[in-house]
């Protein structure tokens, strides 16, 4: 089972910007998409962002568009996302994960699809 491990998140006033990282511990990470959610308390985990396993191919939910970039770097096995324009709203953990199928985007907006978590990272935007 691969493990992932998060790292980049802290407290940003509105405005700010972040950058989060996703490091993958399995040789076969650039075989995998791969995604970003998140989860606020009280609120159900929403996917933010995926990438495909050669990064050529992105999605990101609405609200984000505009504001955040994903990107992959396979040689380092690592994810990482780019959040400019933070908002309040923004808060949440954020959780990179791997899909569940090699060379697959399949309803890859879609949790259920992520087979591998990390322990997630704490995002906080003060207002």
């Amino acid at each position: 089972q691969v493990q992932l491990v998060e790292s980049g998140g802290g407290l940003v006033q509105a405005g700010g910007s972040l950058r989060l990282s996703c490091a993958a511990s399995d040789r076969a990470f650039s075989n995998y998409a791969m995604g970003w959610f998140r989860q606020a308390p009280g609120k159900e985990r929403e996917v933010v962002a995926a990438i495909s396993w050669g990064g050529g191919n992105t999605y990101y939910v609405d609200s984000v568009k505009g504001r955040f970039a994903i990107s992959r770097d396979n040689a380092k096995n690592t994810v990482y996302l780019q959040m400019n324009s933070l908002k309040p709203e923004d808060t949440a953990v954020y959780y990179c994960a791997r899909h569940e199928s090699a060379y697959s985007e399949y309803r890859w907006d879609r949790h259920y699809q992520y087979y591998d978590w990390g322990q997630g990272t704490q995002v906080t935007v003060s207002s």
